[in-house]
């Protein structure tokens, strides 16, 4: 097999990396302390390609194919993983689905934009009776004339409060549970639609966590998003590419764990040596960067198989379960190896520790990637 990155792979993942060192890691510390959005980052990152990696030329995206995509989430979340899962929404949740799914109109007027990065987007899925439970959304769109009338409310949208355009998923037919789920495009300053609370995070405090609210929202016909009662298929397929960059995102603040480490003990000294000299830590650290290590293959294998066009469900699901549980884990040993320091805000680790937790959660919790891996398996 051939595990190698062609030139443009290796080209990406040098931008993504300078850039990272040079224009985010300096200030990761104090956007994590005063949760303030990077918007400044953020229109960079738009300027160099990386918030429409995937997105062909024509729509002002970068052309680029899915391992690279995960390689520049990695290396963005590898310097702050706040900035990893922004560029990671607008790419894998909004740029993506618009691509496979929206009509030629709504690509020229707002694909172009997110992937260019001149507007920012935002997912709007789970409410606070249907997370996992994507069948059981309340909120309704209902055609009058020329408009869908929406009303409800959204929870836990990543970008919600900074988004100027946002992939709304709402119930056109309640009485058809999952079928009857449409998606839409909804543009800041629709009248009737508003940023509620604005979440205070454990972690990825730099990242925007917003409550959307709809109240007789009017959003135009021409902005549904493929058919009526395609909006569960629509979302379904855009949170498995979701995956494969929250993935990419675990195996990045991994990595940052691991280099932490490393760095730390051999600085550190206690009985007269390094600590890294020491055999408990040694494997600790050996550990480490082999769970990494199969975590980066299982991500890129997952980038891999979607951009061969096969169906990566299965991929994306054990990359993601995998990458997320050993970042936790590597954010774990990196406090404990970090001792006392660890704990204290002025170390890198404890930031990490933070941001680690979310990766088993957001994008399908860890129970659901089990559930979606043992049905592929159970169905053969």
């Amino acid at each position: 097999m051939h595990f190698d990155l062609n030139e443009d792979q290796r080209m990406m993942r040098e931008a993504a990396r300078e850039f990272a060192e040079k224009e985010i890691k300096p200030v990761a510390a104090k956007l994590d302390e005063e949760a303030e959005f990077p918007a400044e980052i953020v229109r960079k990152l738009g300027e160099l390609g990386f918030m429409g990696v995937m997105v062909p030329e024509e729509y002002e995206g970068a052309g680029m194919d899915a391992v690279s995509y995960a390689i520049s989430v990695e290396e963005i979340s590898r310097a702050d993983a706040s900035t990893g899962v922004i560029m990671s929404v607008n790419n894998s949740l909004v740029c993506q689905p618009l691509l496979d799914f929206a009509s030629e109109e709504i690509k020229k007027k707002y694909l172009t934009r997110l992937a260019s990065g001149s507007a920012l987007g935002a997912f709007s899925l789970t409410e606070p009776e249907a997370g996992s439970d994507v069948g059981n959304l309340q909120c309704t769109a209902v055609l009058d004339g020329d408009n869908y009338i929406i009303n409800g409310t959204k929870i836990f949208v990543t970008n919600g409060g900074a988004a100027d355009i946002v992939l709304l998923f709402a119930s056109t037919n309640r009485e058809a549970g999952s079928r009857g789920l449409s998606a839409f495009v909804i543009e800041k300053g629709f009248e009737g639609f508003s940023v509620g609370k604005k979440e205070d995070k454990m972690g990825i405090r730099a990242s925007v966590t917003s409550e959307l609210v709809f109240e007789d929202c009017r959003v135009p016909k021409e902005n549904l998003v493929g058919e009526e009662g395609m909006g569960f298929k629509i979302s379904m397929i855009a949170l498995d590419g979701g995956r494969i960059g929250i993935a990419a995102q675990a195996v990045g603040i991994a990595q940052a764990c691991l280099d932490e480490s490393v760095r730390y003990s051999k600085e550190r000294k206690q009985f007269g040596k390094s600590i890294s000299s020491f055999q408990a830590i040694q494997w600790m650290l050996a550990d480490m960067a082999t769970r990494i290590e199969a975590s980066r293959l299982l991500t890129y294998q997952a980038a891999f198989v979607k951009d061969s066009g096969a169906r990566f469900s299965k991929d994306a699901a054990m990359a993601k379960l995998f990458a997320s549980e050993t970042a936790v884990d590597a954010a774990v040993d990196a406090v404990q190896i970090h001792g006392g320091y660890g704990y204290m805000k002025e170390y890198a680790v404890e930031r990490l520790f933070r941001d680690s937790k979310i990766t088993e959660i957001y994008e399908g919790t860890s129970e659901i990637q089990r559930l979606v891996i043992a049905t592929h398996l159970l169905k053969g």
